[in-house]
């Protein structure tokens, strides 16, 4: 037998203790160009970083938005970033925003700042076809080690985190 399986009464409010600190959180919405999403893309950072491309009228986008919120919270004490960017049409920032309010999404959060979504395209990923949602995971110095177009399957994806040596299969990785 390996590992414990001891439940201890002590924790039991834990949980609901955390639900109430992550929903006190901020969260907030910026405006990025091409420039933004391809020195996102490039993650010139030391953590592995998810990026999730969404839109508030995209109904499998909104139906996964919780499994990121889930992700984010699970990894986020490591070398872990999670981005969304919002596909959503320049002016709708208050409609994000509360999306993202309601998601309790504390994560690194942008909206595009162009109509134009061919030019998204091409600074996220050319070789993504459009369709939403659109996830990547990406290593740092910006080696794109999983990508997704339309919903991800959450055991998929936290095996590519976890997969990465950015991140590793036990904590602490280093």
């Amino acid at each position: 037998m390996f590992g414990c399986s001891v439940k201890w009464a002590s924790k039991t409010n834990w949980l609901e203790q955390a639900k109430i600190k992550w929903a006190q959180e901020p969260v907030s919405l910026n405006v990025v160009d091409e420039a933004g999403v391809k020195e996102l893309v490039a993650n010139k950072t030391d953590k592995l970083r998810v990026i999730n491309l969404w839109a508030t009228w995209c109904g499998p986008c909104v139906s996964e938005f919780p499994d990121l919120i889930t992700i984010n919270r699970m990894y986020r004490i490591r070398d872990f970033e999670m981005v969304t960017i919002s596909a959503d049409n320049p002016g709708s920032e208050e409609k994000a925003l509360k999306f993202l309010q309601k998601q309790e999404a504390s994560t690194s959060n942008f909206i595009f700042n162009l109509e134009d979504k061919y030019k998204l395209i091409e600074a996220v990923d050319p070789k993504w076809g459009g369709a939403l949602p659109y996830t990547l995971v990406v290593e740092p110095g910006g080696k794109i080690i999983y990508s997704k177009q339309g919903p991800f399957d959450v055991m998929e994806l936290k095996t590519a985190i976890v997969d990465s040596p950015a991140i590793g299969r036990i904590y602490p990785n280093k």
